[in-house]
């Protein structure tokens, strides 16, 4: 499991649920080359890598909030986003913020449910 950047767990189970913390598109401690589009398939795939350890996968997301440095960069983020979940299509939402940490583009939260059985 890659080491937070800071003093939280990459996931934390509540019952059945699994909170993900933020993924930005690093791969073994650098951000990935070819901008948000890249970042964005890196980050899915880092979430799924998460989810993965904690017996679920990408399926069982039902929620995820995507942060932006730059909005303006929403349709290359939304075409990599859509190509990473497949046909699955989770409740989101999309923030423009000031900054993200290691300089990403993007970061990408996700809550996710495993059901039983």
């Amino acid at each position: 499991m890659t080491r937070p950047l800071g003093p939280y767990r990459p996931v934390v189970e509540a019952g059945g649920w699994l909170a993900v913390s933020g993924q930005v598109g690093a791969l073994d401690g650098a951000l990935v080359t070819g901008g948000v589009a890249a970042q964005t398939r890196q980050a899915v795939a880092n979430l799924a890598k998460l989810l993965s350890e904690h017996g679920a996968d990408l399926g069982d997301v039902v929620k995820t909030t995507v942060f932006m440095a730059d909005i303006a960069e929403f349709d290359d983020m939304n075409t990599a986003y859509a190509e990473a979940f497949g046909d699955y299509r989770p409740a989101r939402a999309t923030i423009g913020v000031a900054g993200l940490p290691m300089g990403a583009r993007v970061e990408i939260e996700a809550w996710a449910y495993r059901r039983e059985g």
